[in-house]
């Protein structure tokens, strides 16, 4: 996908009066991400973001345990500059929903095999039981 189409879609979904605000929450929430994801699944996932993404997603920072979804909220608030919870979640929604689209379904499903429980519904795909 295309740096300004990613974008586009993320600026569209968040409902971000600029492109920059969009940028600011695709670069957070990526970084986040890829601090939890490893391996395989984690390089095809840059391999279908615009560049920019995915030196973001790849760098090296690593979760010393995976984030429930809860703490990744707080997590995405507390690096968002003026986020709340509820503001971060919406952040978070945004763009991964966004990446989920990249990603497609195959590799959406295994990103979710990698990460707890309750992820599904923040890259706007329902949990499986």
């Amino acid at each position: 996908m295309r740096w300004e189409s990613f974008l586009d879609h993320v600026r569209e979904r968040g409902e971000y009066p600029t492109p920059q605000e969009a940028e600011r929450a695709a670069r957070t929430v990526l970084a986040l991400l890829g601090a939890h994801l490893v391996g395989e699944v984690r390089a095809e996932l840059a391999a279908r973001l615009p560049e920019t993404f995915a030196l973001v997603l790849l760098n090296p920072l690593r979760a010393t345990e995976p984030l429930p979804p809860e703490r990744f909220l707080r997590a995405a608030a507390a690096w968002i500059e003026g986020a709340t919870e509820q503001t971060a979640a919406w952040d978070v929604g945004a763009v991964l929903s966004v990446t989920a689209d990249a990603a497609g379904e195959d590799l959406t499903r295994r990103i979710l095999l990698q990460l707890p429980p309750g992820y599904g519904l923040l890259f706007g795909r329902p949990e499986h039981t």
